[in-house]
């Protein structure tokens, strides 16, 4: 990699990230500390061009912090930064937002009130020298893109939250950055217009080939959006791979706890055949999968992570050797639209508040459910990953501590 001038700001000969040029984005050991407090802490990946990453992890966890390192507006205590083989941040300096050949979408739109959708598109493209007329053009076509051309003249307080956002999306794209960075744009958006820009980000960012790191709290969101997801907790990187990988086979408690479970049982493992362990969970006998690069002995106290996708209501449509009965009783049923999602009290009071249905359950019904191997991940109880910091481990032990 090449270093950085701290009188130019830019690379050894003048290098720096080219305009119109797809990039690829390494992080290497990235911290950024506020006093004693590390927000980012030593985190590490690697981004082929054309790549669509979101970050993925609660409020403060570090994705916000680490998404400003990456845009040159804070710079990183210690580590390097680099857009393809040019550094931005490293030991020999730090290169202005300017100059990163990036663009950045917000939350909050970041439009200028006083100019129209027409002219905030085409201040994007001030930088690069063009004649007026040409600004014009390409800032017309973007909006044609976004589909508002016909409210080019339009000033923001003139539209509505979702326009304003998608002519951000438009000055973002118009200027054909190297690198999109996208500071969870739909959190300020009802749930119809979150999905459509949603769809219309993942396909314009793909149209244009464009490197996109993306933030949001929202799992849905990032497995919808995402080539790899990265889940952020206590500022560290805890888990760094394709959705599917991130769903199917979570590195931790956390990360499986935050893409979603139907809920979660306490159990004594009776036995273990590599990956596979059997937990007894009351009178029953569950199977599931390892989770991570968790060990688990014979007559240690297991718990069972349950997918949504791990538990059903029995039905003669589930193939056998594949699950596991267990007797419930629903507690509660909520109408989630697709259908209803119960709470089911099993084995000794625990609870399965996860249960998805086509139709409603009564209360207070007995039922039997099917619990399936694929959809259930192992754990030891009290036992934290060596990857999770002092802090979360701590938070861990005193809920087991609570729940025993």
């Amino acid at each position: 990699m090449m270093g950085l001038s701290k009188d130019r700001g830019e690379g050894q000969g003048g290098s720096k990230p080219g305009h119109g040029e797809v990039t690829g984005l390494t992080l290497d050991k990235v911290t950024k500390a506020f006093g004693t407090n590390r927000a980012v802490d030593g985190i590490s990946f690697d981004v082929e061009p054309g790549t669509f990453v979101v970050l993925l992890g609660p409020s403060g966890s570090g994705k916000s912090t680490l998404l400003r390192c990456i845009a040159g507006i804070e710079a990183p205590t210690s580590g390097t930064i680099a857009f393809g083989a040019a550094v931005v941040d490293g030991p020999g300096g730090h290169l202005p937002p300017d100059k990163r050949n990036l663009a950045m979408v917000f939350q909050d739109y970041a439009l200028w009130p006083h100019l129209t959708a027409e002219q905030n598109v085409a201040f994007a493209l001030r930088r690069l020298r063009l004649e007026s007329s040409e600004r014009q053009r390409r800032a017309r076509a973007m909006l044609d893109q976004v589909g508002l051309g016909g409210l080019a003249g339009n000033y923001p307080g003139q539209l509505s939250g979702g326009e304003q956002q998608r002519v951000a999306l438009a000055r973002a794209l118009v200027g054909k950055p190297g690198l999109l960075l996208f500071d969870e744009p739909l959190s300020n958006l009802d749930a119809d217009r979150r999905e459509r820009l949603r769809i219309d980000i993942g396909a314009m960012v793909r149209d244009h080939g464009a490197t996109a790191v993306y933030i949001t709290h929202d799992q849905a969101e990032a497995f919808a959006l995402a080539d790899r997801v990265g889940v952020l907790d206590h500022g560290r990187l805890v888990q760094f791979d394709t959705p599917e990988a991130v769903y199917e086979r979570p590195a931790t408690e956390f990360v499986a706890r935050f893409t979603g479970l139907a809920g979660e049982l306490e159990g004594v493992c009776v036995d273990v055949d590599g990956d596979s362990v059997i937990v007894e969970v009351g009178q029953e006998r569950v199977r599931g999968r390892l989770m991570g690069t968790k060990r688990v002995a014979r007559g240690q106290r297991a718990r069972l992570f349950v997918r949504p996708s791990g538990v059903r209501f029995r039905s003669s449509d589930v193939q056998s050797g594949t699950t596991v009965s267990m007797a419930g009783l629903v507690r509660d049923s909520a109408f989630r639209g697709w259908g209803y999602e119960h709470a089911v009290e099993v084995a000794g009071g625990q609870l399965l508040a996860g249960v998805a249905s086509p139709f409603r359950v009564p209360a207070a019904e007995r039922v039997e459910l099917m619990l399936v191997e694929t959809g259930c991940l192992v754990a030891p109880v009290g036992q934290a990953p060596a990857s999770w910091g002092n802090e979360t481990a701590e938070l861990v032990d005193a809920q087991v501590a609570k729940s025993s």
